[in-house]
């Protein structure tokens, strides 16, 4: 935040000679004022505003207000109990000042009539005061520099003003864009700077948390800090969560909390950064008001701001979702070009309707969870819950519970109520066990027993309960080789090892720009095109990341467009993602290799060592089987 001293007699005379060079001759010297406000000026010059401009009111009817205020009550609720707390503090000496996005004034509480027969009677409800209609002022000049702004005194373009002062700092939404500004005008010069930037900055954080609260009124929300001390305070970091698992919002200092820029983490799923899924959290916030977790970032202390009454962990039988026909997924457009991925997503889908369990191979990013669900909504237990579980993002000390469920009293800390486990959550749905070859492997064992049984026990419970799955794992290792190296049990490896499908990485695909329009059309721009220069740089890069990373990189990139371009060009990229996306090195063949081989011994294993007919399902010739294997090494 920046911070103005105030203006002594001098530098108040240099303003005045400032002014009347620029009465006499419409121009801004050089040198005298602030940067800021020197730039101010010379946009107000631009806009053509009168140094001498009279008052003019903005709205003159009784309906135009109205229609002012209803389109801005979600601001005026928010901000009126923190306009009442510094009327009391500052109302005395001046006004307080709310206006919206594009500087219209909402309300007004203090001395008014003290500074209406000073010669503004224009800071009043409807009156505009945008930079190009007054010229420089707190208000307008916030919104143009999107920070707080102090001016102080002769520092106002208008002359008319140049007796007053002004802080201004503005008000964000959840999604980062200024929903308003909030300001303190007296008259007289500033004085104590740092006490009144101060005070409202307080008061604009407790406006964004209540604006915040409201636009998730259906979902959880958090504050966090690294230290218990600052929640409730104006550096405390706000998420939005729903339900699923999927962040929806990001206050600015929740995303310097866990820096990382909100582009990229709003859309991602919670457990990418805290550690658990939205149904793990939501158990968590309903334990008690405040807690911790783990994060990649360090350690975080939370507070429920609000978490919905509804929740899925009760120990009653899963509700049948009503039994509406779900739109069909296009398995074919997922596998885009490819014949072979075609062929192995009918033959995945054909295996669970005969109760088969699929095995997903792939580098982290290429969607596996977007193929798990597609599989379960293109089967007959669509219309029945699918629930999924990423079994590397789970504490170790939590995962079985998470799984299995427990009693109440099964623990210490357990929750009141128990707590029903994912199995029995996803009785006659899809289970999706992703990254599976991050189990622990004591839990594996037990795993392995429900699977065989199709029964489970809630940790605490002596009875057992019949479950009813079809079972998707998913994982970027190399299972056979974690068999081999006893970190997982060769048992459980053939109980998922189904039907194996091998994802095929972003580089490998020949479907690229058919992937990229169906990725923008799920962003909500499926009329936005790339310039052929942006789509050759995005076509020759290796895409580490895979879709994840590609998606990523168009939310950034509409993101940084203006809200009448429908081409994303190079200058839509920032600095640093261009200097990523350039780079010409090309990816180790490393995990291409590794990949190729497990397919292939996935294939001979499938059929009993036969090279012809592990070739047949390759899609590849005999000779060219063999030549690999020579080449892996096989």
């Amino acid at each position: 935040m920046t911070l103005t001293k105030t203006l002594q007699p001098k530098p108040l005379r240099e303003v005045r000679l400032a002014r009347e060079k620029l009465h006499l001759e419409g121009l801004v010297p050089s040198g005298v004022l602030r940067a800021e406000i020197d730039a101010s000026w010379r946009r107000s010059l631009n806009h053509g505003v009168p140094v001498s401009g009279q008052h003019e009111l903005s709205l003159q009817t009784t309906a135009s207000l109205d229609l002012l205020l209803a389109n801005n009550q979600l601001l005026i609720d928010a901000a009126m109990p923190a306009i009442d707390y510094l009327n009391q503090r500052q109302g005395k000496d001046g006004l307080i000042i709310l206006a919206n996005a594009d500087a219209t004034i909402l309300a007004v509480e203090g001395r008014a009539d003290r500074l209406k027969g000073s010669g503004v009677p224009d800071i009043t409800l409807g009156a505009c005061w945008s930079e190009a209609a007054r010229g420089t002022n707190a208000l307008g000049t916030t919104l143009v520099e999107g920070r707080p702004m102090l001016i102080d005194c002769g520092e106002h373009y208008l002359d008319r003003l140049s007796r007053f002062s002004c802080t201004s700092v503005p008000i964000h939404c959840p999604q980062g864009d200024i929903l308003g500004v909030l300001d303190l005008t007296r008259e007289g010069p500033l004085g104590r700077v740092h006490d009144s930037t101060a005070l409202l900055g307080m008061a604009v954080s407790q406006i964004e948390s209540r604006v915040f609260n409201t636009s998730y009124a259906e979902h959880i929300v958090l504050a966090f800090h690294s230290r218990s001390q600052y929640l409730e305070s104006p550096w405390q970091g706000l998420l939005a969560v729903s339900l699923s698992g999927q962040i929806l919002a990001a206050s600015g200092q929740a995303c310097q909390l866990l820096r990382t820029e909100r582009s990229v983490l709003v859309g991602q799923r919670c457990e990418a950064f805290l550690g658990l899924d939205g149904l793990q959290l939501l158990a968590r916030l309903q334990q008690g008001a405040l807690g911790s977790l783990q994060t990649a970032q360090g350690e975080f202390f939370y507070k429920t701001l609000r978490a919905p009454q509804r929740s899925p962990n009760v120990l009653t039988a899963p509700r049948t979702a009503p039994k509406t026909t779900p739109p069909a997924p296009d398995l074919e457009a997922l596998a885009g070009n490819n014949a072979r991925y075609a062929r192995a997503l009918r033959m995945a889908r054909q295996g669970l309707a005969n109760e088969l369990p699929v095995l997903l191979l792939g580098e982290t990013g290429t969607g596996k969870e977007v193929v798990a669900r597609a599989l379960h909504m293109a089967g007959s237990r669509s219309a029945k819950p699918f629930v999924a579980v990423n079994c590397a993002a789970i504490p170790e000390g939590l995962i079985e519970s998470e799984l299995f469920g427990y009693r109440e009293g099964a623990f210490t800390g357990s929750r009141r109520g128990g707590m029903i486990g994912r199995l029995q959550q996803a009785h006659g749905g899809t289970l999706f066990l992703d990254e599976i070859g991050d189990m622990p492997l004591a839990l594996q064992a037990r795993l392995l027993r429900v699977l065989q049984d199709r029964k489970v026990a809630p940790l605490g419970a002596g009875e057992e309960q019949d479950i009813d799955v079809a079972l998707i794992c998913a994982t970027h290792r190399d299972l056979k080789q974690l068999v081999h190296e006893q970190h997982f049990r060769e048992d459980l490896f053939y109980r998922v090892n189904g039907i194996s499908v091998m994802l095929p990485a972003l580089r490998e695909r020949e479907d690229f720009g058919a992937l990229i329009a169906r990725l923008l059309g799920k962003l909500q721009a499926p009329h936005v095109t790339l310039h052929p220069d942006l789509q050759a740089l995005l076509d020759g890069y290796h895409w580490p990341g895979n879709i994840r990373q590609l998606e990523m990189v168009l939310r950034t990139l509409l993101a940084m467009r203006e809200p009448d371009e429908s081409e994303l060009t190079l200058e839509h990229l920032p600095d640093s993602l261009l200097d990523d996306l350039s780079a010409s090195e090309r990816p180790p063949a490393g995990s291409i290799r590794e990949n190729e081989l497990e397919l292939i011994r996935q294939s001979l294993d499938n059929h009993q060592g036969n090279v012809s007919a592990a070739a047949e399902a390759l899609g590849i010739s005999r000779a060219t089987l063999y030549r690999k294997l020579k080449q892996l090494r096989v």
